[in-house]
């Protein structure tokens, strides 16, 4: 229940691996047939994660993960149009891999705007178009958050940015292969992905950039990925990318249908329990993802409990669970700080069943009641 955290390597994708690790180990920099052979393979899986998103595979550049990709566009598009302007506009709920080098231009003299987010997480488009300056260069609005998979408005997004001459970056990292991404109807310039979320390997993501984008290198090095991304290529995990997009594609349509049926019979049995709430959009949002928040609850005790039972889950995103801070994301929308602290992401994917579904719902209300009655929350109330 916390596959929005990572997935499992699907089969398909390790045996399209292996080659790659011992028997066709060439560097693809290489003029051999060694070389060669990888980055034919290179090539291949490139245009495979590119089919996904209706991109051209030459505006795919392959990195080590989807952390370095938002660094990548969000700290390329600031240096390398710092002459047009040094204004950059996200939102409140983004993952820490675009807020903290947004936070960390700000210290180099860019100035951010942090737009708010309503009740379900959703960025107000007027809010948007207001915050819009003469020295705007960049939006950058994720595309599905990762903790309550609310789905941003992001074609109309990326229409105002075009219509403002506005570069417009997203954070697809959880959206990806489980919805539709159409970068050309999306009006989409950059977008991070990467492969753990998809079950392929970790260790590999990708940044798609539009033609003219004006975007400096973030690794300086030799002339790999274009000239844009330096360092010898993880071929293998190239492979499984490409590998895993390849099966999203053709999998995507059923796969997103039987997950949405999976996370509304979780969310409609969640909620019988006695003060409990759903976080985020009721309806806009991911097929595999439910966020609630319990009242006299506290979400690590929560999680704990679940694990006893044989059930991962999160009480926040995977790369802030060893935080004591209450989620950001979960602040934005509303929700005070022993709510935020109540909150459980239970999170589907490919080998997800209504067995499942179903053990997670006869266990997770006993539990509650038991964390409830001892409770030091509960008479604050």
């Amino acid at each position: 229940m916390d596959y929005a955290a990572t997935t499992p390597v699907d089969p398909r994708v390790l045996e399209a691996m292996k080659p790659y690790f011992s028997k066709k180990y060439g560097n693809a920099s290489s003029l051999h047939s060694f070389g060669q052979e990888s980055k034919k393979a290179i090539d291949e899986a490139r245009q495979k994660v590119a089919e996904l998103i209706n991109a051209n595979s030459n505006n795919i550049i392959f990195t080590s993960c989807a952390t370095e990709a938002n660094n990548f566009a969000i700290k390329g598009i600031a240096y390398a149009n710092k002459n047009k302007g040094n204004h950059i506009i996200t939102s409140q709920i983004e993952h820490h891999a675009v807020l903290h080098p947004c936070q960390w231009l700000e210290k180099q003299g860019f100035k951010v705007t942090y737009l708010p987010v309503n009740k379900y997480g959703l960025v107000d488009l007027n809010e948007l178009e207001k915050a819009i300056r003469k020295e705007t260069i960049l939006v950058s609005i994720m595309h599905a958050n990762n903790e309550i998979g609310t789905i941003e408005p992001i074609e109309e997004i990326g229409k105002i940015c075009q219509e403002r001459g506005i570069y417009f970056h997203t954070d697809a990292v959880q959206s990806f292969g489980k919805i539709e991404i159409n970068v050309e109807k999306m009006n989409i310039d950059l977008l991070s992905a990467s492969a753990h979320k998809l079950y392929g390997p970790k260790g590999v993501g990708c940044l798609y950039i539009r033609n003219g984008i004006k975007i400096d290198s973030l690794l300086h090095g030799g002339s790999q990925e274009f000239n844009l991304r330096a360092g010898t290529e993880n071929v293998a995990g190239i492979v499984g990318f490409g590998k895993a997009s390849e099966i999203a594609k053709k999998e995507m349509k059923s796969e997103e249908k039987r997950l949405a049926a999976l996370r509304d019979k979780l969310i409609r049995n969640v909620l019988k329990i006695e003060n409990s709430y759903l976080n985020g959009h009721p309806t806009k949002r991911l097929p595999n993802n439910t966020n609630f928040w319990f009242k006299f609850i506290e979400g690590e005790s929560l999680v704990m409990r679940l694990n006893a039972k044989g059930i991962a889950a999160s009480t926040g995103s995977a790369c802030s669970s060893r935080s004591l801070e209450p989620s950001h994301v979960l602040l934005a929308i509303g929700l005070k700080h022993e709510e935020a602290h109540g909150s459980l992401r239970l999170t589907l994917g490919r080998w997800s069943t209504e067995e499942d579904v179903d053990y997670v719902s006869s266990v997770l209300p006993e539990i509650v009641e038991k964390l409830r009655k001892i409770s030091p929350f509960k008479s604050g109330w």
